[in-house]
């Protein structure tokens, strides 16, 4: 019995070794089966994107109701405001100023040229200006505007058009 005992613990054994080989080998195959199709598979469809237009944020002198703070004087500062209006459905934010041409008196005031008036847009904003969507904000910006001492004495009481360009991001 001895003998017959360690053949059936013998061929057990060996059953129980091939059936962890086959075991191990089909995991193994398997594994490598799926790595190889989770690589080499390949996908085919279409997607799409529109890209909205964003309408110009405009900046207009001040409109009734917007008081000046400040006054301009020959070898002096003032203050420059604007109204700018974002038309757009979201929020606009202003990173920069600039100007577009000439500055020109009021219409009553037709001996002020040249005007002597310089605009001296700010370097760099202090804090962000987020204009939100469809609506105006005033923007004062301190000292902006100078007027020389040679500008003519027919300036005096003069308004004074700044053509001003914002620079806008979304």
């Amino acid at each position: 019995m001895t003998t017959t005992t360690s053949r059936h613990m013998a061929i057990r054994n060996g059953r129980l070794a091939r059936t962890a080989a086959t075991t191990a080998a089909l995991c193994f195959l398997g594994g490598v089966g799926s790595a190889y199709a989770y690589w080499a598979t390949t996908g085919v469809g279409s997607g799409s994107a529109a890209n909205g237009t964003m309408q110009t944020v405009t900046v207009d002198a001040l409109v009734p109701g917007d008081t000046l703070q400040t006054s301009l004087v020959p070898g002096g500062t003032a203050d420059v405001i604007l109204r700018a209006s974002n038309p757009n459905a979201h929020a606009v934010t202003v990173y920069g100023f600039s100007t577009t041409g000439a500055v020109t008196a009021d219409a009553g005031h037709p001996g002020c040229s040249p005007t002597g008036v310089t605009f001296t847009p700010p370097a760099t904003l202090l804090e962000p200006v987020i204009i939100q969507a469809n609506t105006s904000i005033l923007l004062t910006l301190p000292e902006a505007a100078s007027m020389s001492t040679t500008s003519p004495s027919a300036c005096q009481g003069a308004q004074f058009d700044i053509p001003v360009t914002l620079e806008v991001r979304k």
